[in-house]
């Protein structure tokens, strides 16, 4: 499990393909601490697993599944990525309850600076937005945000300075692409509510009024 709380950004060293998928090695510094082959880091949202690490990189393998779901099959040399170790149960959890499984990708429509915040709205598809709701939790790239507002094509949220400064936020432009990960709380709400009604999750609808005659509200 993760945070969502960004500990550094690295850089691509190489990507190169294997049998299985692709190999990535990235540059970094405070992700190298105490990692070991087998640990699990995410990079720009995506949990990977160490298969290699030194003092000054690390390298992790990429499957075809992760290729497809997420934005790390466009990486290339060069290209700065977030990054966060596993959690310690022993930790503060800055951030929400991230697992690094990524639902799909996004694209940045805008981005518009407001005083010293960016207000960034990000298209996605309806899978994803069903999860979305104000004031909830999403993870953009591995950073852990809180969802401003809902449309029917999109969300927004709110990056600070400080997450412009220490996460690829602060530069990605208009028409970048994004991974996404949902609140893993919703989707286990929406999961037992789906079996309350005899499993049958294509005609339930959770609404307002649903929650209230359960007393879920």
């Amino acid at each position: 499990m993760f945070t969502g709380i960004i500990e550094e950004i690295g850089v691509v060293k190489a990507v190169g393909k294997t049998r299985q998928g692709c190999r990535v090695a990235i540059l970094a510094q405070a992700v190298l601490d105490d990692l070991t082959v087998g640990d699990s880091v995410t990079v720009n949202g995506a949990c990977l697993t160490v298969v290699g690490c030194d003092g000054t990189e690390m390298h992790a393998d990429m499957s075809p599944e992760t290729l497809t779901v997420t934005t790390l099959g466009s990486l290339k040399a060069g290209d700065p990525v977030n990054l966060e170790r596993a959690m310690r149960l022993n930790e503060r959890l800055g951030g929400h309850l991230v697992t690094g499984h990524v639902d799909g990708a996004g694209a940045i429509r805008s981005r518009v600076q407001e005083g010293d915040a960016l207000q960034i709205t990000i298209e996605t598809s309806r899978d994803i937005l069903r999860y979305c709701v104000p004031k909830g939790s999403i993870t953009v790239d591995g950073i852990s945000l809180t969802v401003n507002d809902v449309t029917d094509r999109g969300f927004r949220v709110t990056i600070i300075p400080h997450t412009a400064k220490v996460t690829t936020l602060g530069i990605k432009q208009a028409g970048d692409s994004v991974n996404l990960e949902t609140d893993l709380i919703g989707r286990y709400v929406e999961r037992l509510l789906a079996g309350r009604d005899g499993g049958n999750q294509s005609k339930l609808t959770i609404d307002r009024e649903y929650l209230q005659k359960r007393g879920l509200i």
